[in-house]
């Protein structure tokens, strides 16, 4: 017997480790960097993946995977790892945590055209209001809980990447004033290109594994997009020099560890859990309930970090909780 309301649990548990896995990652990145973490954190979710798929399928790699599922979930882990996450690390550098965290406000209603376009999916009068309401909330909880410094700076709590990875800013410096205009034009340009590689991605993920009894397993299919993934950071890494980089982050242990718990919550239980919920409800569905993430982190940056949280927070909160009801109607 099938569990009710199984793709909005999966997604709602998405965000919640994604919350998770934002602060570890912001702990891990400001040691070694984002390109540098991007490689260890994958290479290190493979290993978690490795280990569950023997456990639980007796496969220890997704080699039983058809060609049709490696071509369209390695081009999934392309999108939404490597493209995504690319343009929204260097949307960080060039406009700033507030910025490009409402830029990705826009992956819901792109999940939701790219499912049409590709599955013929289509959402309904809850749906939409439902997303509106949850985009509304989480944009408005983003503005109360940032400000427009400096990319670098701890403006706000972390927030998460198309793949639950941190808000920490590509490796590179901030552009020189002379080329403010310049710099934010391409901010919002990779900001944009950051929501299409989430919903992307996530779209991507839901053509690879199929759908009903015939659907490859999400933790088989997760192994094949997270080493697609890892594939196009070597390749970003050979082509920027920065193995130096990622040998010294092996050598640091504080920040292996964040990674590794990072890891756990991120590509590894998250992203396994995204794929779960797109197997289970709509496209657009699943996006904005993993797109409540920000949210989920105010309480935990209240617990941890004794954070102070405004009204602007609380009632972009609420607000958002009220469309993610919607969803579950």
């Amino acid at each position: 017997m099938a569990l009710p309301y199984a793709g909005q649990l999966a997604a709602l548990g998405t965000a919640s480790c994604w919350a998770c896995s934002s602060l570890a990652f912001e702990a891990a990145g400001r040691r070694v960097g984002a390109l540098s973490l991007n490689v260890v954190r994958l290479a290190i979710a493979f290993a978690f993946l490795t280990v569950t798929g023997l456990a639980l399928r007796g496969h220890p790699l997704p080699l039983d995977a058809s060609a049709h599922a490696w071509l369209w979930l390695g081009v999934s882990g392309l999108v939404g790892f490597t493209f995504g996450d690319f343009c929204l690390f260097r949307a960080f550098v060039l406009v700033g945590p507030r910025l490009s965290m409402l830029m990705m406000a826009l992956a819901p209603p792109l999940a939701g055209v790219i499912g049409w376009l590709l599955l013929g999916e289509r959402l309904g009068r809850l749906d939409f209001a439902g997303m509106a309401l949850t985009v509304a909330g989480v944009s408005w909880a983003v503005l109360e809980r940032t400000s427009p410094g400096p990319a670098h700076g701890p403006a706000g709590a972390p927030g998460p990447t198309p793949e639950g990875e941190p808000a920490a800013a590509f490796d590179g410096a901030a552009p020189p004033a002379r080329s403010a205009r310049a710099a934010r034009a391409a901010g919002i340009a990779f900001g944009l290109g950051g929501a299409l590689g989430q919903a992307g991605g996530l779209v991507l993920s839901k053509v690879g594994m199929g759908a009903g009894a015939g659907a490859y397993h999400p933790v088989a299919a997760t192994q094949v997009r997270v080493l697609a993934g890892l594939a196009g950071f070597v390749v970003v890494a050979s082509a920027v020099g920065w193995w130096p980089r990622v040998a010294s982050a092996l050598r640091d242990l504080p920040a292996l560890g964040w990674a590794s718990l990072g890891a756990f919550f991120g590509p590894f239980v998250g992203v396994t859990l995204s794929l779960v919920a797109v197997q289970h409800t709509l496209a657009g569905v699943a996006a904005s309930l993993m797109a409540t993430t920000p949210v989920l982190i105010i309480p935990l940056v209240v617990l941890l970090r004794r954070e102070r949280v405004g009204l602007g927070g609380i009632a972009g909160a609420a607000l958002a909780v009220a469309g993610v009801a919607l969803l579950f109607l």
